[in-house]
């Protein structure tokens, strides 16, 4: 019996690839997620606020009952800590209600 070859592989490196940050973006800066402020502290704290926040803010308003996942900011802090870190600023979201009807308002800027 002869012996086995190994593959090749099949896709090549990407040496020189920047990623692209969209026009327009408050956040051109290149910081990771924790220096942003999303380090242990708010694991805890998004934690705590699901724990008593259970449900999507936005299915509610709807008559749907879902669990929420996601600890939103309703007014975008662009990097303000203090409106960051403000509670009243939180609530939960589903992850379909975050990446759709929260980014669409987002972009029509309401």
């Amino acid at each position: 019996m002869g012996r086995l070859t190994t593959l090749k592989p099949r896709l090549g490196t990407q040496a020189g690839r920047v990623p692209v940050i969209q026009p327009g973006s408050w956040r051109t800066d290149k910081l990771t997620s924790t220096q942003r402020g999303y380090g242990y502290k708010w694991q805890r704290a998004r934690e705590h606020h699901l724990r008593d926040n259970p449900l999507c803010a936005y299915c509610q308003r709807q008559g749907l009952v879902t669990a929420a996942s996601v600890v939103d900011h309703i007014v975008a802090h662009r990097g303000d800590m203090t409106l960051f870190w403000d509670l009243s600023n939180w609530q939960g979201l589903c992850v379909s209600c975050h990446s759709s009807v929260k980014q669409a308002e987002e972009r029509s800027g309401l």
